[in-house]
């Protein structure tokens, strides 16, 4: 540390870091056991060291992430529950969303170029299958709403979409070239087609999409490993979007676990896709205009889950 460097961050004593390690290896055994992975032993054994570094000796900002002076602590994969349940004790994550071990956080670096990014979380059993028709004709309203309109392609300039867009610039990704899912569902629907019909779970989140204007994500717990991560994708960085070539995932805005980047709010990937085999999801809700309506529209999924696909122990969360 420099010594002319301003003080900053927490910095427990003794009896409090011991009390903090305790609860910081509660919470990595039961993270741990949830997800079905994870490496316990190298977490608990280290979990002192990072509590001491977190708390009491690295010199950082927990109300100020990119602040040009902090000091970090890098470590093996195997370490990250570690330095998540660390940076939650230390204050660094200002809102999570835990399910298991899927923390869900937004990158400080995508966050300084776009400090309004929030997400709503949402997890849920269902059982996937074949949509009923009660559903597809809610489906048939909705388009049927939206061609209806005095002026049906002005939903296309409306604020959620416009603020995905400028999102998208923020990280240096073209809007025009790559849109985010909501708007090119709407596009999709005002062309004259209908919605894609998949399954129940994913028909679900496409008519949630357009009545809400986000674009959400859907993926397959049992395929995401660890934490979840929200920033924006790096050079040489891709994969295979689901029904498309492979995507570059430079400056898009990706959700990434353990394995890498896996979902984005323009395509996800087939290796964490909802399939028939399908038991448990998590759809993230994707706003760059902040958090207004993130809630209702998880409550709407969240509705529509348990009438159409079963959907129990359902937990909603909102990240920013």
């Amino acid at each position: 540390m420099n010594p002319t460097t301003e003080r900053r961050g927490p910095h427990l004593g003794l009896e409090e870091l011991k009390a903090a390690a305790a609860e910081m290896r509660a919470m990595d055994v039961v993270s741990i056991y949830a997800a079905g992975s994870g490496h316990p032993g190298g977490t608990l054994s280290v979990m002192d060291v990072v509590a001491a570094l977190y708390l009491n000796v690295l010199n950082h900002d927990p109300a100020s992430p990119v602040w040009p002076e902090r000091e970090s602590l890098h470590s093996l994969a195997a370490a990250h529950p570690a330095l998540f349940a660390s940076a939650l004790c230390a204050g660094c994550v200002p809102q999570l969303f835990l399910c298991g071990m899927r923390i869900v956080t937004i990158d400080p670096a995508l966050k300084a170029r776009c400090p309004r990014a929030s997400l709503g979380c949402l997890t849920a059993s269902v059982r996937t299958q074949e949509s009923s028709q009660s559903l597809r004709e809610e489906m048939q309203a909705c388009e049927a709403h939206l061609l209806k309109l005095p002026e049906p392609r002005a939903v296309l300039e409306s604020p959620k979409i416009l603020a995905t867009r400028a999102g998208y610039k923020a990280l240096g990704k073209d809007p025009a070239r790559y849109r985010g899912s909501a708007e090119a569902l709407l596009r999709r629907i005002l062309s004259g087609k209908n919605f894609p019909q998949i399954n129940v779970v994913v028909d679900i989140i496409n008519l949630v999409s357009v009545e809400s204007r986000f674009p959400i994500g859907l993926y397959d717990l049992a395929n995401v490993k660890g934490g979840i991560l929200f920033r924006a994708g790096r050079a040489g960085e891709t994969y295979k979007g689901i029904g498309k070539y492979d995507l570059n995932l430079e400056g898009l805005p990706v959700f990434c676990d353990e394995v890498g980047p896996h979902g984005s709010p323009t395509s996800d990937s087939e290796r964490t896709m909802v399939t028939p085999a399908t038991e448990n999801v998590l759809a993230i809700f994707v706003s760059f205009g902040g958090t207004e309506g993130l809630e209702p529209s998880s409550q709407e999924m969240s509705s529509l889950l348990q009438k159409y696909a079963e959907g129990r122990e359902i937990e909603i969360a909102i990240v920013t």
